[in-house]
Order: structure tokens, then sequence, then C-alpha cells
């Protein structure tokens, strides 16, 4: 996990061969807004699954500082009940100036935790809002949490973030104004197109455990629905081409990367020229692009 923290070179070769031991675990989204209790139904979430003897991997993310990329990681100390339980692991990660609620680190995390063997895996977002949607390249099962002071019926109709949800939970449902949110969510849902998936919406007060059960039964009958849906391996086929573009992406960019700073085919005075103005991006780009023989060298691999 720190080879994919920290992208390493060799992290593909190491992730290749692991590939075949995952595709088991029910990796399950849980995203929403700031303050809406992600982490606390998360803690509780894992005591109810521990509860029937499964295995439980918990990828938390956190934002990162802009100015030092720290992260204060406030996320495992929620769930440091669960610390000393060998049938639970939890990672913390830093969201490294990802915009979409996860880092580009938190899918391979994912993996790892799937071929160790791990039956459920919790991937709890950042909460950044109505941008976070990077979860649903990557969960199974969705939940979107909010609280009832997430908004009005207009606000929650225009929130992106409502849209890839596959179970809804009012969290702190002991306040004022939950069963307004509840019933404002069901008519949201009944002017959407119909779907085979009837989406819950749930109350719950997970500091206090209410309501975390009907959340656990709602996921399971989701994972049972999604097994028995015909739509399902053309979805698989196109996450896992998505995967693929965005792992060549992020491979091309390295070596790009270390391809100008080790100035291969004499491109580093053409950087140079883009440092100082004197060359603009566009121009530079399209002329590495133009030459083969200087692209090919920026993106081949180098030896020892």
């Amino acid at each position: 996990m720190t080879l994919v923290e920290n992208r390493a070179p060799e992290l593909p070769g190491v992730m290749s061969r692991l590939y075949a031991r995952t595709g088991r675990a029910h990796v399950v989204g849980v995203t929403g807004p700031p303050g809406a209790g992600k982490s606390t139904l998360v803690d509780a979430l894992i005591g109810r699954l521990r509860a029937e003897q499964r295995s439980v991997g918990v990828v938390a993310v956190d934002p990162s500082s802009p100015f030092t990329g720290g992260a204060v990681l406030g996320d495992r100390i929620r769930m440091q009940a669960h610390f000393l339980d060998p049938g639970v692991f939890i990672r913390s990660l830093a969201t490294r100036g990802s915009h979409g609620g996860l880092p580009r680190a938190a899918r391979d995390v994912v993996r790892l935790l799937d071929a160790f063997g791990m039956d459920v895996v919790l991937v709890e977002t950042v909460g950044v809002g109505q941008t976070e949607l990077d979860v649903m390249r990557l969960a199974d099962s969705i939940v979107v949490v909010l609280v009832p002071e997430a908004g009005d019926t207009v606000q929650v109709m225009k929130a992106g973030l409502l849209e890839i949800a596959d179970v809804f939970v009012v969290n702190k449902a002991d306040r004022e104004g939950a069963l307004r949110m509840v019933s404002e969510l069901e008519q949201m849902l009944h002017l959407r197109p119909a779907s085979a998936w009837a989406i819950p919406v749930l109350p719950t007060t997970a500091s206090l455990g209410t309501g975390v059960d009907a959340v656990l039964a709602a996921l399971q009958d989701h994972r049972t629905f999604v097994a028995g849906d015909p739509d399902r391996p053309a979805r698989a086929a196109g996450r896992r081409a998505g995967e693929l573009v965005d792992i060549l992406e992020e491979e091309m960019r390295r070596r790009l990367e270390a391809g100008l700073l080790a100035d291969q085919n004499g491109l580093g005075a053409l950087l140079e020229s883009v440092r100082s103005g004197h060359v603009d991006p566009y121009s530079a780009a399209l002329r590495i692009l133009q030459d083969d023989d200087a692209l090919a060298a920026l993106v081949r691999e180098r030896t020892a």
C-alpha cells in the first residue's frame, strides 16, 4: 500500500500479478457532504459486519492541505474502536489534489484489500459535495449520506452527487426536519425514470446505531440485485475499459515527466524554453507530438 500511495514505478507489475485474485469483495462507497456523519456510519457498519463474522477493509479519505500536502486523517481516529480487531484493516489516504473525492491510489488500495480476502471494502470519500463522483467508477454499491439540514427540494434536485446513489441515508434523524428530508428524497425518486432497483431512503442516527441494520440489509439486497442484472456484463466491460485508460494516462504522465526531466532526445532545452516563457506550452507539445523519435523516447521505460 505504501508503494501504491507513492505511485512507485514497479506498481503496474505488482498490481498485474494480483489482479486475478480480485473481484470477490463487495465494494461499498460512502459519500456525501462534509459533516453528514459518514465516518460514524462507516464505524457502525463495521460493527454490524464483524458481528456477522465478515472481514472488513476500510479506505478512509481525508482532504490534503493545499500548502503542505499533509492530511489530518481524522477518519481513522473515529474508527479506533476497531483497530485491534484482526478482521478489520483501515487505511487512511490523503486526497493529494484530487477533486473527485478520491485520490488515484484509492482504486489500487481497494484492489489490494480485495486480493487479500476482505469480504467487504468500505470506501469513505472526503466529502467535497456535488463533484464527488469518482466513487461511482470504483464501488459496487454507493451510499449517499445526507442530514436534515441538507437543503430544500430544489437543491436536492440539482445536486449531481445524488444521481449516483444506490441507497440514500438521512443521518442524524433525531434532528428536526429529518422526516421532511426523507419525504423530499422520496418525491425526487418518483420523478426519475422507472428503474428495476427501487432506491431506498433510510433514516439513521449512526451515533446511536439506530437504522444501521436497515442500511446493511439494503446494501445486501443491492448486491443481490446487481449480481442478477442482465446489464452487469456491459457495465463491467465499460468499467474495465475506463480503468485501462486511467492506468495508461497515469503511466504515460509519469514517463513523460521523467523523460523531460532527464533531457531525453535533447528535450531539456525545449522544457527550459517553456519555463522561461520563450516558447508557449502548446507549441512545445505539438513539437514533441510531431517528433516520433522524441515522443517514443519520452514514453519508453528507462532501464538501469
